[in-house]
């Protein structure tokens, strides 16, 4: 058989291209197989074929000719291509159309005539705007470069687009932004509240915390102190404080405590706290812890020559002072300025700590050696062995009770609730007689010191506190004698403010009543005079001596 797609069989017959049509997609026949190609330099005879064609020009490149003279030629003549003397109109590609109808058959080739040179009319190149161009048509070209105007409708719609989705995509930004934003206010407005909750600092709500702070206040409370003893090695004259550490409350304070406090000397007669620390008294810390209801852990003899090197020690210090001291020159202290965050040296803290003006009162005095302690505490070390490091080198002996370690372990425990603000300082009130006023029993003694009736040393004598309502020395004397002689600690509260009739004789705890009674028989008093209540003074007993008391 014949193989139909063998383009030099004449017998077979192909699906070739053959044209395109009006819309420029191309168009498949079946065609006479094609000629032979014919000897070089012979034109192709197959436009013969078709009925007012001619050939504009003679091809210097024959065509391929079927040997019978049959056949089609694939590729019909054009317009000149470049080089040939003709040219293409710009930005117009030419494009084949196919035949109106089927071609005829190739006559033989004895038959066919000769092709004619064309004229020169013929051979001009052909213009785009001409109507009679040979062989072409208007819709077989078509414009490169000719502008869509869909296509730009097509474009200005993707730019609107494009920039409303920006503009959309900025918005969805800002809204995602201001969405965090009030998440972080709500998280932190929703912290501080639940924080201030639970401190408990909230009107009318009561935190944990709060709640946990008032059963601390309430229960047993754990407190570590000392007292302090600054000897004023160049004028004279003493001041003592308490320092204390409160363990359950995680806060600490200095107590300061007027030289004109009364305490019991142990031969049981009364003396002030001044005269018992510079005469060296043993018994001072135990005097206090009477009249307190204390339990001081350990006595620290500060000369202000070791304050001088302590502060030294620490790098100097910052007071808020609220005097300027000017210089001294036979005791060599420097002055001091008046102002918030005065730097001070040892020496400047040792003269601000010790000045008392002409005619001041102690108390004034009293609370600046605790802005000195305050400032002191605050550059101790927080760590208790470098705190101990400080201490022993400061060279000084201290008492057996209280060694360096211990001293310096508190010192920076009392340091650290300094820094954090978690302090206070207060003087303690005392009346012209040397008894408490109810105010320091109660803010300071009570509060802060934990004092009470039940605090005393283990093993101690019952203490008894007396207060004259007779309006008699003698009578109170008498009293005095009577009790001490009887085996009572006693704590002088002073004079009444005003005169009694009877005597009266408290107690708060009960396992006190029978101790209270025995009071009352010590002095000659009835049984009646003794209730339970409140006392006045912190003791155990409290005698309150009115007109029905007669000395013996």
């Amino acid at each position: 058989m014949n193989d139909p797609q063998d383009p030099y069989d004449p017998y077979a017959a192909q699906l070739q291209l053959i044209g395109y049509d009006s819309y420029g997609r191309p168009v498949y026949g079946q065609v006479p197989a094609q000629s032979a190609p014919p000897p070089y330099g012979q034109p192709y005879q197959d436009h013969q074929q078709y009925p007012g064609y001619e050939q504009p020009y003679e091809t210097p490149y024959p065509y391929p000719q079927d040997p019978q003279g049959q056949g089609y030629d694939p590729y019909p003549p054009q317009a000149s291509a470049p080089g040939y003397g003709t040219q293409q109109p710009p930005h117009w590609i030419p494009q084949q159309s196919a035949p109106q109808e089927p071609p005829a058959p190739a006559p033989p080739a004895a038959q066919v005539p000769e092709p004619r040179r064309a004229t020169a009319e013929e051979s001009a190149p052909a213009t785009p705007d001409a109507d009679d161009a040979p062989g072409y048509r208007t819709e077989q070209f078509a414009f490169i470069d000719q502008p869509d105007e869909d296509s730009e409708v097509i474009d200005w719609l993707a730019f609107t687009e494009s920039r409303t989705e920006r503009r959309e995509e900025a918005r969805r930004r800002g809204r995602n932004r201001v969405v965090a934003l009030i998440v972080v206010l709500a998280l932190f407005v929703v912290g501080g509240a639940g924080y201030l909750w639970y401190a408990g600092k909230l009107p009318f709500l009561d935190g944990p915390g709060q709640k946990q702070g008032a059963a601390a206040a309430a229960g047993a409370q754990k407190r570590d102190m000392i007292v302090v003893h600054l000897h004023n090695t160049k004028r004279g004259g003493s001041s003592t404080a308490l320092l204390v550490d409160n363990v359950t409350t995680r806060q600490g304070a200095t107590v300061l405590i007027p030289n004109t406090l009364g305490v019991p000397k142990q031969d049981g007669t009364g003396t002030s706290l001044g005269k018992a620390v510079e005469e060296g008294s043993l018994g001072t810390r135990e005097s206090l812890d009477t009249v307190l209801g204390t339990r001081i852990g350990g006595t620290w003899r500060l000369d202000t020559p070791f304050l001088e090197r302590l502060v030294e020690l620490v790098g100097g210090i910052e007071v808020d002072t609220d005097t300027a001291v000017p210089a001294d020159e036979q005791a060599k202290t420097p002055a001091v300025g008046q102002g918030s965050r005065q730097s001070l040296t040892g020496a400047m803290a040792v003269a601000y700590a010790t000045h008392r003006a002409q005619g001041e009162p102690e108390a004034r005095q009293l609370e600046r050696t605790g802005k000195v302690l305050y400032a002191v505490l605050r550059k101790i070390p927080g760590d208790p062995k470098a705190a101990a490091t400080t201490v022993e080198s400061m060279g000084q002996i201290l008492d057996p009770g209280l060694d360096a370690q211990n001293l310096g372990g508190l010192l920076s425990r009392i340091g650290e609730h300094a820094k954090v603000a978690a302090y206070r300082t207060e003087v303690l009130t005392v009346k012209p007689d040397g008894g408490l006023t109810d105010d320091a029993n109660k803010k300071v003694v009570k509060e802060i010191l934990g004092g009470s009736f039940t605090a005393a040393q283990p093993g101690a004598a019952l203490r008894v506190g007396l207060k004259d309502a007779t309006g008699s020395e003698k009578a109170q004397i008498a009293a005095k004698a009577a009790l001490l002689n009887g085996g009572y600690g006693l704590v002088d509260g002073g004079k009444a403010d005003r005169t009694a009739a009877t005597s009266q004789i408290t107690y708060q705890d009960d396992a006190q009543l029978d101790r209270a009674v025995d009071v009352a028989k010590t002095l000659g008093l009835p049984e009646s005079d003794v209730k339970k209540a409140e006392n006045a003074v912190n003791a155990d007993v409290v005698v309150i001596l009115g007109g029905d008391y007669k000395p013996s």
